[in-house]
């Protein structure tokens, strides 16, 4: 069930990335010419205003100031399969908001038996991933959650099949995707939070896939790639798709990741011929009619038939910013970005006072990239940093170990030097509107990242997913989920960055950027962390006792407190335990000390830590609880959180003494 919803079960299919990084001339061999590529487009208008984005002069994000934490010194939660949210001695945890409860004024709460779109866009999407919290003022704060997918047979009862849905039901689901902005309060002068429930909530906010426009900028909008029937100027998309991770900036906006859209398209085998190349490096299916699991939201809304729509396709994938301090403003996507699967963006402002935001590729044998921003921050004109990520540079990672190859046998056996590391380079791909790969254009290279990526040889990785620099040492975190076919039939072999075959457990990368300036194009890296049972001598913890440390598996969002402790949530734990929340010193003596700080229910999924900036309160996304094969709305695998069938839901867990999480 997992792989069907999440990724259109990817993993099943083959790998996109099957260009071993070729040079150009294989790309444009493989039928990507510039012709190929622009071709389709149709009539029709959509014709939309635009309004001023607003907001407060100056925000910051509620997770990376304040405090001044000691030494992480809780007790492990030991892994288990227990129906509930752990959390360690000492510790309580409580349910913020859950999947149907109301949050615009007026809305009515979830009735399974009688839901519909128009009910479901009033309240809490489905599947909540990234959280930011974001302040307004001591005591209250806004929830920005993103809703990645849905789960059917979870959702309604008497299920049976995709394609038995009706189109009602199709819209409700398209309706639980999208993002939600909730505005919550403390709990009185204690670590727990809680959803507003008075007065007109006027920061409240649902986007969703049914009719939130979202307008296209940066050097690809506008481009005959983007261009519709129903948006013939290639400048406004409707809706948000698979939203995973994303990130806070520090102008108080959120940024949010668009990342297995393909599995929501029909008919790329009609699609213009020209086009199937880059569809297939997407993983849109080009063979049939129906992708395997097809969800039909063709049914529903006809954009979704690439038959009918090619280029509808080439509108998700995208880098999404929303303002939630205005409820009026249209939320953008930002092309300048590149067009990937979207794990999430987070970014820092360098020396010189450009933004630049790290990202990955979420699939197996994709890329690290990273985005310099043309203009620079002001701290104090929102209005003129709420267009830093329209124009820039992107880059694309190539790194190299410093041990002999011959000491990487794909085991996870440490190099004679004892560690796993290298150099890189960041190779660019594209400056403003000015390409760096031959033979593509700069709307070509930011609309198939992808392939740019492969022409000029970066690094291919066990599937990249959340990046995040320390607020404390400025170094660069990557989670490495996983990529059980490293090293099987003709898929590339392990390499010092990705060192075990077979890797089902996944790892951490640490990235330094030269001279400590986040704009240069040169890096140390090295991995801290390789995941798995402990008890492994595969696994590592930067040198740390590995008889001292809790077991992990699957990496997948990293998040920092004050302290510059990494935070790890965990997403498909093959240790044969539920996922969970992770924390580590990453400086120092403690370093490689990881310890579980909780877990979640059966099927779920860990996602969106944060911290808040007082060390009170730590957030997490319980995500898709009760995921099992075989499971139904009717017989589920879970009941969490209210004892009759699962619901995802956003938990808050502190210290009922009053103390910093952690300590």
């Amino acid at each position: 069930m997992t792989c069907r919803y999440r990724c259109g079960n990817a993993c099943g299919h083959p790998v996109p990335n099957t260009s071993g990084n070729p040079g150009l001339g294989d790309v444009v061999a493989a039928g990507l010419t510039r012709r190929g590529l622009i071709r389709a487009g149709a009539a029709g208008a959509l014709v939309l205003t635009v309004g001023a984005p607003a907001g407060p002069a100056a925000a910051g994000p509620a997770t990376t100031t304040g405090g001044r934490p000691g030494a992480l010194t809780f007790t492990p939660v030991p892994p288990n399969r227990a129906d509930r949210v752990t959390v360690p001695p000492g510790y309580d945890s409580a349910v913020v908001i859950r999947w149907g409860d109301p949050i615009l004024p007026g809305a009515q709460p979830l009735d399974v038996h009688h839901q519909t779109a128009r009910r479901q866009l009033g309240q809490y999407g489905y599947n909540n991933d990234f959280l930011a919290l974001l302040p307004l003022g001591r005591d209250r704060g806004l929830l920005v959650s993103n809703h990645e997918y849905t789960n059917e047979e979870l959702m309604f009862p008497g299920f049976t099949t995709l394609e038995a849905l009706t189109v009602g039901q199709i819209e409700v689901a398209m309706a639980a995707h999208g993002m939600s902005v909730v505005e919550l309060e403390r709990a009185g002068d204690t670590g727990r939070w809680r959803p507003v429930r008075c007065g007109r909530r006027p920061y409240n906010r649902r986007l969703s896939m049914l009719a939130t426009p979202f307008r296209l900028d940066g050097p690809a909008a506008g481009s005959p790639l983007l261009r519709t029937a129903a948006d013939p100027h290639g400048r406004v998309a409707i809706g948000t798709l698979n939203n995973c991770a994303g990130g806070v900036t520090p102008w108080g906006t959120v940024l949010s990741g668009e990342e297995n859209v393909n599995q929501y398209f029909v008919g790329g085998d009609q699609a213009p011929a020209g086009l199937h190349p880059s569809l297939a490096r997407y993983g849109f299916a080009t063979t049939a009619r129906y992708p395997e699991d097809s969800r039909r939201w063709e049914r529903a809304q006809e954009r979704f038939d690439l038959a009918k729509h090619p280029h509808e396709a080439h509108r998700f994938g995208w880098i999404v910013e929303l303002d939630p301090y205005d409820p009026r403003a249209t939320p953008r996507k930002h092309t300048a970005l590149g067009r990937l699967k979207h794990e999430g963006a987070n970014v820092v402002v360098a020396r010189s006072g450009h933004v630049v935001a790290y990202m990955g590729d979420d699939e197996r044998f994709e890329y690290l990239y990273k985005f310099v921003s043309d203009r620079t921050y002001r701290p104090h004109d929102r209005r003129h940093n709420l267009r830093l990520l329209e124009s820039g540079t992107l880059y694309v990672a190539k790194l190299t170990g410093d041990s002999p190859a011959g000491q990487i046998d794909g085991t996870g056996t440490l190099p004679a030097d004892g560690a796993f590391g290298g150099t890189g380079t960041w190779i660019r791909l594209v400056r403003g509107t000015r390409s760096s790969v031959p033979g593509m254009t700069a709307a070509e290279v930011l609309t198939f990242t992808r392939l740019a990526g492969d022409a000029v040889g970066a690094t291919t990785m066990d599937r990249p997913e959340d990046v995040q620099p320390s607020p404390v040492t400025g170094k660069v975190y990557a989670a490495l989920t996983k990529n059980e076919d490293r090293g099987l039939d003709t898929f590339p072999g392990a390499d010092e960055a990705n060192p075990r075959n077979a890797n089902k457990h996944g790892h951490i990368l640490e990235l330094v950027e030269d001279g400590g300036d986040h704009t240069g194009e040169t890096f140390t890296w090295s991995l801290p962390i390789v995941c798995g049972d402990p008890a492994d001598p595969s696994t590592w913890f930067a040198g740390y006792d590995r008889s001292a440390v809790s077991p992990i598996s699957c990496p997948d969002n990293v998040a920092f407190d004050a302290a510059g402790h990494l935070w790890i949530s965990t997403d498909g734990n093959a240790l044969g335990s539920n996922d969970g929340l992770f924390a580590t010193p990453m400086e120092g003596p403690e370093r490689g000390h990881l310890r579980q700080f909780l877990t979640v229910p059966p099927g779920a999924e860990t996602c969106g830590p944060l911290i808040t900036a007082d060390h009170r309160s730590v957030f997490v996304a319980v995500q898709h609880p009760g995921e099992v094969d075989g499971a139904t709305w009717d017989n589920p695998a879970s009941t969490w959180p209210d004892g009759d069938f699962p619901r995802p839901a956003v938990v808050v867990a502190w210290r009922p003494d009053g103390g910093p999480i952690g300590r």
